[in-house]
């Protein structure tokens, strides 16, 4: 029974990285095809990224004053 439910789930796992990779391979295919969609996805990584450092430096100050008194 244990060998069963292995075997089950190494399929599972095989299927999952096949469809992640199929996906990514057509993302890259789109975008080669649509050069829009890249400029799109480095505006999108970009917003990202400030907002993730505006909000880092915040979260960083109100554990140090915490830890100062």
């Amino acid at each position: 029974m244990m060998k069963l439910l292995r075997a089950f789930l190494a399929m599972l796992l095989f299927a999952g990285i096949l469809a992640g990779s199929v996906a990514l391979l057509l993302l890259v295919l789109l975008i080669v095809r649509f050069p829009p969609l890249l400029i799109a996805i480095l505006l999108a990584c970009w917003v990202f990224c400030r907002l993730a450092n505006t909000s880092a430096p915040r979260a960083a100050d109100s554990t140090a004053t915490s830890k100062q008194t």
